[in-house]
């Protein structure tokens, strides 16, 4: 075992996630009203900064063309009771927080429209909150 002085400590967000699993029902629910809520903000944002966004059987798809094309896609995914996003060359994973009543990445504690807003300000070179 190493003394202390040779520990690395790392920071991780306090963020308390639920102890136990949602059912299915609960989370679909949680994720229905997450995904209309965003999709709303979305279609506001796609107006203002050109780009289109789509959606059908719970998924999300966020559709560039400037500066140059991409897809960012957004769907949940039930057996681990997570939402997932797809964009810019990665993969979010977000679950959820009982304390925050919203979908969380555990690695940066940005809710749902946080990592959206990153990841869109990214793609258009203009910060954006979504």
């Amino acid at each position: 075992m190493l003394p202390a002085a040779h520990c690395l400590l790392l920071t991780i967000p306090q963020i308390v996630y639920a102890d136990i699993m949602l059912d299915e029902k609960d989370f679909q629910r949680k994720a229905d009203t997450a995904f209309e809520e965003l999709k709303r903000r979305l279609l506001v944002l796609g107006d203002e900064h050109n780009f289109d966004v789509e959606g059908e059987s719970g998924k999300l798809e966020v559709i560039f063309e400037e500066p140059e094309e991409a897809r960012f896609v957004i769907s949940p995914n039930t057996p681990v009771r997570e939402i997932w996003i797809s964009a810019l060359s990665t993969s979010f994973k977000l679950g959820w927080s009982d304390e925050r009543s919203s979908f969380v990445l555990q690695k940066t504690g940005e809710d749902l429209h946080g990592v959206m807003g990153r990841v869109i300000s990214q793609q258009i070179g203009q910060q954006v909150t979504v």
